[in-house]
């Protein structure tokens, strides 16, 4: 007779007993099998774990649906391995790559499994695919959950050509693989798949530039799939990186882990250092066009949290001094309203992020008067006492001068809605992350910035992992209103990220992310990202130079801030 055990549900605050070695999805079909309720996956323990999982001990379990943050990334996990089971069937010559999500989708395309080179692919054969993964869909099919020997695991990537995965397994030595198998090809993923097929009936598949866009569900509506969106500045920032990658020959960690192992990594920061440079250099090259053209005096830097907008505004200013002109900086904070007049967010706390925290009419007002030649008073904002204070600041702007605002609505036609947009030139800059762990498995922009922030946060706000965790949605939330929008606005691109960085954030990101206690539900996320990082090799910050962005988050930096 199997022994009973208790289990604490969240989804129904109270305990249930279930017989040892019953799965997650077994316990389901008894709790939720009559509601409206389908669950994708589970926290157990604080931790995500598939349906698959089976429970031999005491445990706290929370199912999720799709409409969770981490159920959704179940379903697009598991989606990619649908795709790829498509491929396999259709071309079976031919191998995915999954580069990076964008216009609320993720880029694909095909590749040559030996050399890694992109192929063509046209549109019927797109339909295709998409045809057969409504098939795969329609039979139900399970994702099987396996750990095996890494040696075993090895030669099964090696006979279905997973080039990536196998240099990535070989680069990080461990014992034992996860991995999942749909009928008959194998894959693994950086986290838990649904349980089988026929809970992806939500998604499409369409040709996209010179590949494919697979579309999720909609976040807001997932009963149908997600709409693609115009991001052509996106996709070519995205382009030009990837391309730097392939030439500097890191594409994937695995790539990444080679180089620190062969010492190759003074070069790789060298080269990715200036290549930040020559980006900066041309962005600066092309203010200098706008000012030729009698406009381009007002720069407006613009970002979601922690890509870095504050050393790229210092850098960038000593490249427009290379082209003989003048930058002189100022802060949107500056133009905060007095705090009782703050907008609220739903929760009813001051919503700082809001466009209408900021005194917009000032702001136009003092700009046209600096447009004019005439001199200003800067205002002065205490965050102390929460309103404006009289201060002295005097600032007046000279022919050869140019005027750099950073702030998180500098794409927002409303922001200068006052000022002949010829005057103001806009750059927005976000860490829009090329490296991949693998061909079906990428790094995520709001990771890398997540743990820039949990770095930051504790070094210069003395704020822990925890709390940064607890208010990451909510500075998501902010970004989705108020920065994501308008991010095709901008005159200009300016990415990032560096292809070295997880590697240094390592060694930095760990020791806060442990602190996490596992009885907190931010647990969930910490245990995540130090999966991520467990990827990678350490690099020593000390070969990073005092100049790089990574420096306005490690500490070290040149530059005052």
């Amino acid at each position: 007779m199997k022994p009973t055990i208790k289990i604490y549900c969240r989804n129904i605050s109270s305990y249930i007993d279930v017989e040892g070695g019953e799965t997650l999805i077994e316990v389901a079909s008894r709790l939720f099998g009559d509601s409206d309720f389908t669950p994708v996956c589970a926290i157990v323990n604080n931790r995500s774990e598939d349906l698959g999982f089976p429970i031999f001990m005491p445990k706290q379990v929370e199912y999720l649906d799709a409409t969770s943050a981490v159920g959704r990334r179940t379903v697009v996990r598991s989606l990619c391995m649908l795709l790829y089971r498509a491929v396999c069937d259709i071309l079976p010559d031919s191998n995915l790559r999954i580069e990076h999500s964008i216009s609320h989708g993720y880029y694909c395309r095909l590749v040559d499994p030996d050399t890694q080179e992109a192929q063509n692919i046209d549109p019927e054969t797109i339909e295709q695919l998409r045809v057969r993964m409504q098939q795969l869909v329609e039979a139900d099919l399970p994702f099987e959950r396996k750990e095996r020997l890494t040696e075993d695991v090895l030669k099964r990537f090696r006979r279905q050509r997973l080039t990536a995965k196998v240099l990535l397994l070989e680069t990080t030595r461990r014992l034992y693989t996860t991995y999942y198998t749909l009928d008959g090809i194998a894959d693994s993923f950086y986290g838990p798949l649904v349980p089988n097929t026929g809970l992806l009936k939500v998604f499409d598949l369409l040709p996209w530039k010179d590949g494919m866009l697979l579309l999720p569900p909609d976040s807001t509506n997932p009963k149908v799939p997600a709409t693609p969106v115009v991001q052509e500045k996106m996709y070519r920032a995205f382009t030009e990186h990837l391309r730097f990658n392939r030439i500097i020959r890191v594409s994937n960690v695995g790539e990444l882990n080679r180089a620190v192992r062969t010492h190759q990594t003074s070069q790789l920061i060298n080269v990715a250092e200036a290549m930040h440079d020559k980006l900066l250099g041309k962005i600066s090259d092309q203010i200098l066009e706008r000012r030729r053209q009698g406009g381009g005096r007002i720069v407006l830097i613009a970002g979601p949290s922690s890509s870095g907008k504050t050393t790229t505004t210092k850098r960038l200013g000593i490249q427009l001094m290379t082209n003989l002109m003048t930058p002189k900086m100022i802060s949107l904070d500056d133009y905060f309203i007095d705090r009782h007049l703050t907008p609220r967010d739903a929760s009813g706390d001051y919503d700082y992020e809001h466009l209408h925290a900021l005194d917009l009419e000032r702001l136009n007002s003092d700009l046209r008067s600096l447009l004019d030649g005439e001199e200003i008073n800067l205002p002065t904002y205490s965050f102390e006492f929460g309103r404006r204070i009289d201060k002295d600041r005097p600032l007046r702007l000279e022919p050869d001068e140019v005027l750099l605002i950073e702030g998180i609505h500098g794409l927002n036609p409303e922001l200068v809605s006052g000022l002949d947009q010829g005057d103001v030139f806009k750059v927005y800059v976000s860490a829009l992350t090329t490296l991949r762990i693998d061909n079906h498995n990428w790094i995520s922009t709001t990771d890398n910035r997540l743990l820039r922030r949990v770095v930051r946060d504790h070094r210069y706000r003395h704020i822990s992992a925890l709390e940064t965790l607890r208010r990451w949605p909510s500075v998501r939330r902010g970004e989705e209103r108020w920065i994501f929008p308008f991010q095709e606005n901008a005159d200009a691109t300016f990415n990032s990220s560096l292809i070295f960085e997880l590697g240094v954030m390592k060694a930095y990101a760990e020791p806060l992310l442990h602190d996490v206690p596992q009885n907190d539900p931010q647990y969930a996320e910490a245990f995540r990202l130090l999966k991520l990082l467990g990827y990678f090799e350490n690099i020593p910050v000390d070969q990073i130079p005092t100049t790089s962005l990574l420096r306005e988050f490690l500490g070290g930096s040149s530059f005052h801030y």
